[in-house]
């Protein structure tokens, strides 16, 4: 008999928790108590990775682009993709909104409050990107800071040549304990899966999720369409990829952030995906996926269009088109103004409310369902990272198309 593959093992665990999950809806603390610890162990052995993996990878990842020169040139394609989708993004989401109406009839007591960390101011970003302390960043786990000292540590490295080797060695040969140690983590992932998932549905039963259906498919649809569109047209112009190969090759990491809602902790997946299947460098997916995980947000941005409009109708809130651009401007910039901040999307969306003068306690209104629509948006961010690395890989003549080849062959 065939031995499945992973994708496959979590696809099962995923339906089985949703299907237990649905059982358990009567008594969800047996979800809670007694299913969802194992979860929890399985996420913390994925966090146990991130920052070693994050700073040893873009270390390699900036060292092997052999010049600073070229190190500019691929961030800046990386920085100018990941903007350029996030506006398309928030675009689709406020067409959506509009065209489907998704707040309109809607009752909804609005007394609740919502308490939401306060949004770093732009400057203040800026200037702590560049970390004082690059120990404490790593023990904080800042991931904006972790990036640029692990690129200054590379750039370095490849600005000494000869005499820096001894180092690339070593956080080469670090980033591959690291890859090992995820390999037997990845091992349990269906597991992880279905006890994350079950408790989820056992908690959030229909007697939540439906007064706010309508907007779970609206966010839903936003964020399939824009895959549908934006990463399937990009990926086929840019790196002349047959999009379905695309996604069925980085369907492991579409799944498993579906069900963490974590960028960060979907990362270790995403490079052995975007590697193994769908051909892109080790340098480039070392470089491109860390830093997409961190200000790449295309899945958030559709939430924070949708959920503005939405908010705005059930307060009875005209948003004329000047609004509606300046939340297109706002969430686009917002996505790395909050970059590394805990409730990132909560953050965004308050910033996005307030930059077009709606009450911030509108957020109550979605935060019974927020974990449901963080699922999806995550997942759509997770898709665009990879997205992103294969054309900045193809662009740069670092995409191995045989291994394409060879799953399409595969998979006949």
């Amino acid at each position: 008999m065939k031995k499945l593959q992973l994708t496959t093992k979590i696809f099962i665990g995923l339906a089985l928790g949703i299907i237990v999950g649905i059982i358990l809806q009567p008594n969800p603390a047996v979800a809670t108590n007694y299913i969802k610890p194992f979860g929890t162990l399985f996420l913390n052995m994925i966090k146990l990775v991130i920052v070693p993996l994050v700073f040893s990878s873009l270390v390699v990842g900036a060292c092997g682009m052999e010049d600073v020169r070229k190190l500019g040139r691929i961030g800046g394609k990386t920085i100018a993709y990941y903007m350029l989708t996030t506006a398309f993004a928030v675009t689709i989401g406020l067409v959506l909104a509009n065209v489907t109406n998704v707040g309109g009839g809607f009752s909804i007591p609005v007394d609740a409050k919502v308490e939401i960390a306060e949004a770093p101011k732009v400057i203040d970003t800026l200037l702590n990107i560049i970390p004082s302390n690059p120990l404490k960043a790593l023990v904080d786990g800042n991931m904006l800071q972790i990036i640029a000292f692990a690129l200054i540590i590379g750039a370095g490295i490849v600005g000494v040549g000869e005499k820096g080797k001894v180092l690339f060695n070593f956080f080469d040969a670090f980033a591959e304990v690291m890859y090992k140690i995820i390999a037997v983590i990845m091992q349990f992932a269906p597991i992880g899966v279905f006890a994350l998932i079950t408790p989820v549905v056992a908690v959030n039963g229909p007697a939540v999720l439906l007064p706010l259906l309508k907007l779970i498919i609206v966010v839903y649809a936003g964020c399939i369409l824009h895959a549908a569109l934006t990463y399937s047209t990009t990926v086929s112009i840019f790196a002349k990829v047959n999009p379905v190969r695309f996604f069925r090759g980085i369907a492991p990491a579409m799944m498993f952030s579906f069900t963490t809602a974590s960028s960060s902790g979907t990362l270790p997946i995403t490079m052995k995906s975007a590697q193994e299947n769908l051909g892109v460098s080790k340098p480039i997916a070392s470089f491109v996926l860390p830093l997409g995980a961190t200000i790449n947000m295309d899945g958030t941005a559709i939430y924070q269009g949708i959920c503005a409009f939405f908010i705005a109708q059930v307060y009875g809130v005209d948003l004329p088109i000047s609004a509606q651009l300046t939340i297109i401007l706002t969430a686009t910039l917002a996505s790395i103004g909050t970059a590394g901040v805990p409730g990132a999307g909560m953050i965004m969306l308050g910033m996005v409310l307030q930059s077009v003068g709606l009450p911030i306690e509108g957020i109550a209104l979605i935060a019974g369902v927020d974990r449901v629509l963080d699922m999806m948006r995550t997942c759509i961010n997770v898709t665009g990272d990879a997205a992103c690395a294969t054309i900045v890989a193809a662009t740069e003549g670092e995409l191995d198309r045989s291994i394409l080849e060879k799953r399409a062959n595969a998979a006949k």
